[in-house]
C-alpha cells in the first residue's frame, strides 16, 4: 500500500512525547522539534532540512535493471516506531523519518531514483517483497541463513540488540540464565526473538525456568508493559532501547549483543528479492557512500556511528538457523 497515516492509537501518543511534538512551518527544526540524549542531538522535524544527500553515479545506475530505470522509482517497505532513530513519526505525527528512511533516500539518490516509502507490520514487509509488491525492505533487517534462502542482502550496519529493564528493577543481568523465569518483550519474527528462543531452550535444557516470552509489534506498547510492572525486561534493537531509556528517563539497558548470537557479530542490511537484479546496484551504492564519507554523515547524524561497517557485503554469514 502506498505511503499514508496510519492510526496512531493513545499508547503511541504517550510513547512518542519524548518527541516534544508540535510541528512548525519553516525549513529549519525549531524549539520543540529537536531533542538530544547523552549529547546527541536529533532533529525530529518533518522537514529533515539537515538530512544528508547523495547524487547521481552513472555508473552505478546503468548496473540496474531496465524496468527499474524506466520506472524511475525503488519502492521501500519498512516498520515504523515510535522512537528515534530508526524509523519513526516527525513531529506532524505523519511524516516518517530515520536513518533507515534516510540509508533508503540516499541509496536511490546515487542510483537516480525517487523513493516511495511504505509502512507495514513487521511479517508484512516479507509478504511484500514476496509478492513483488516493492523493491527492498530497510527497517533494521538482520542477515540470517534462513532469510538467505529467498532474499539477498546488501549490508549497511552492524547489528547490535540491547536489553531495556525498568530503571528500579530490583534484578541484574550476568547471561542468559539471569533471564529464567522473567517476562521479556519482543518483537515477533525479529532475530531478537531467535536469539530470546535459543536462549529458553539452553535454559530449560540445564533444568531452569522458562522465560516467559512476551510479544510486542509497537514500541508504545511494550514500554507501558515495561514501566507498568508487567515486563521484566524488553529486548530490542540497541539504537531505539539506548534512546528510548536515555530520553525517559524511567529505563535502563542494561546489556547489548550481537544480533547473531555469540559467535557471530550480525549485520543490517537492505533486503531484496533473490535474483531480482537489485542486489549489486544496491550494495555498489552503500560502497559508494562508504567511500566518499557520506555514509559516515549519515551516521553521525543519528548517533549511530557505533555501528558503522568498513565496507558493504553481499550475503555475507549470518544469524544461523534456529536448531528444531
Amino acid at each position: 500500500m502506498p505511503l499514508s497515516r496510519r492510526h496512531v492509537p493513545a499508547l503511541t501518543v504517550l510513547a512518542a512525547a519524548v518527541l516534544l511534538t508540535g510541528a512548525c512551518s519553516s525549513a529549519e527544526p525549531q524549539a520543540g522539534e529537536t531533542n538530544s540524549v547523552n549529547g546527541q542531538s536529533y532533529d525530529l522535524s518533518p522537514e529533515q532540512a539537515s538530512r544528508v544527500h547523495a547524487t547521481k553515479v552513472d555508473a552505478i545506475a546503468a548496473e540496474l535493471p531496465q524496468v527499474y530505470r524506466d520506472r524511475g522509482v525503488l519502492t521501500v517497505t519498512g516498520q515504523v516506531g515510535a522512537v528515534p532513530p530508526l524509523s519513526f513519526y516527525a513531529t506532524d505525527n505523519k511524516t516518517i523519518i530515520g536513518s533507515e528512511i534516510d540509508l533508503a533516500d540516499l541509496v536511490a539518490e546515487v542510483l537516480g531514483l525517487k523513493t516511495e516509502h511504505r509502512n507495514a507490520d513487521w511479517a508484512q514487509n516479507f509478504v511484500a517483497i514476496d509478492s513483488g509488491a516493492v523493491d527492498t525492505f530497510v527497517s533494521n533487517v538482520t542477515v540470517t541463513e534462513e532469510r538467505k534462502e529467498k532474499y539477498d542482502f546488501a549490508t549497511y550496519r552492524l547489528d547490535n540488540v540491547g536489553l531495556e529493564i525498568p530503571k528500579d528493577a530490583t534484578w541484574t543481568y550476568a547471561d542468559r540464565k539471569s533471564l529464567a523465569g522473567k517476562r521479556i518483550g519482543v518483537g515477533s519474527g525479529t532475530n531478537q526473538e531467535k536469539l530470546l528462543v535459543d536462549w529458553d531452550k539452553q535454559n530449560q535444557a540445564e533444568g531452569l525456568p522458562k522465560i516467559d516470552i512476551a510479544y510486542y509489534q509497537q514500541t508504545s506498547d511494550y514500554f507501558l508493559a515495561l514501566t507498568s510492572g508487567r515486563l521484566d525486561g524488553y529486548l530490542g534493537p540497541n539504537p531505539s532501547v539506548q534512546y528510548h531509556a536515555s530520553s525517559t528517563g524511567k529505563t535502563k539497558v542494561v546489556a547489548t549483543f550481537s544480533g547473531a548470537g555469540t559467535a557471530l557479530q550480525g549485520k543490517i542490511a537492505v533486503l531484496v528479492k533473490k535474483d531480482n537484479g537489485l542486489v549489486k546496484p544496491v550494495h555498489d551504492a552503500i560502497q559508494y557512500l562508504i567511500d566518499q564519507g557520506l555514509y559516515q554523515k549519515w551516521l553521525a547524524h543519528w548517533g549511530l556511528e557505533s555501528e558503522a561497517v568498513p565496507a558493504s557485503e553481499i550475503d555475507p554469514a549470518g544469524l544461523p538457523k534456529q536448531a528444531p
